[in-house]
């Protein structure tokens, strides 16, 4: 049963294949925000899959984001979600990612149950 509260968590260590240069979204070598973005939804989907129906899946619906400290190549970024809403197939989340240095980004995120069929 999907409640308030569920967390997850995933991570990724900032490497020559995720930098802002590798995907296009700047020049630096520097963990890119389409990285942290994909990372943040990769920790909401991983808490609330054991939840689901089977058959089940989310999609995301929407994604409030706030990346506010690089993170360079060689660091970890970790991204800790935590369901703060549930209202039919609507789940919302907040969502921390941090490096060894501190908080690097938040977003606020909104998934969607689905039939994966």
């Amino acid at each position: 049963m999907l409640t308030v509260g569920i967390s997850g968590q995933a991570t990724r260590l900032a490497d020559e294949t995720n930098t802002a240069q590798a995907m296009g979204s700047g020049d630096l070598l520097v963990f890119s925000t389409p990285s942290m973005v994909a990372l943040m939804e990769e920790a909401a989907v991983r808490s609330v899959a054991p939840y689901l129906d089977e058959g089940q899946s989310t999609v995301g619906t929407a994604i409030d984001v706030r990346h506010t400290a690089a993170t360079p190549v060689g660091m970890t970024v970790t991204c800790e979600s935590r369901l703060t809403g549930v209202d039919g197939r609507r789940l919302t989340f907040a969502i921390r990612a941090y490096d060894e240095k501190g908080e690097v980004g938040s977003a606020a995120h909104v998934r969607a149950i689905v039939d994966a069929a």
